[in-house]
């Protein structure tokens, strides 16, 4: 699927999530994570990586097999530096409202890399369908 850079169309994500989890008939448990990673990494695309840009798009692939399913979200941004974004955990972190994203992708899927210079972003999740 393909939405255009606006954070109304998360909500897009969230019935095509809704959709291939009835289709697959999948855990609450899974349902759940895979909801609330991809709805990160979509925020995280429109937001950081197409910086608003309702001209710009970000694209969603499912991939399943028998092991599992595999989301990636792609933007049309730069990218970012993945490998130094400061740990949400950290006290000085502690209270600031932002940069939690790739925590809970990291912790909620079973396999998260980003790919692009950081503008793909692909998780799996062990679902054993």
């Amino acid at each position: 699927m393909k939405i255009k850079s606006s954070i109304e169309n998360l909500r897009l994500v969230e019935k095509f999530i809704d959709d291939i989890s009835m289709e697959l008939s999948l855990s609450n448990e899974i349902y759940g994570n895979i909801l609330i990673a991809t709805l990160e990494a979509a925020n995280n695309a429109i937001i950081h990586g197409n910086k608003q840009d309702s001209n710009l798009e970000v694209e969603i692939d499912l991939d399943k097999n028998e092991e599992g399913l595999f989301l990636t979200i792609k933007d049309q941004g730069k990218g970012f530096d993945f490998n130094n974004i400061p740990d949400p955990t950290s006290p000085e972190n502690l209270e600031k409202i932002n940069g939690r994203g790739v925590f809970l992708m990291e912790k909620l899927s079973d396999g998260l890399e980003f790919l692009e210079n950081g503008s793909v972003v692909r998780m799996s999740f062990n679902t054993r369908i």
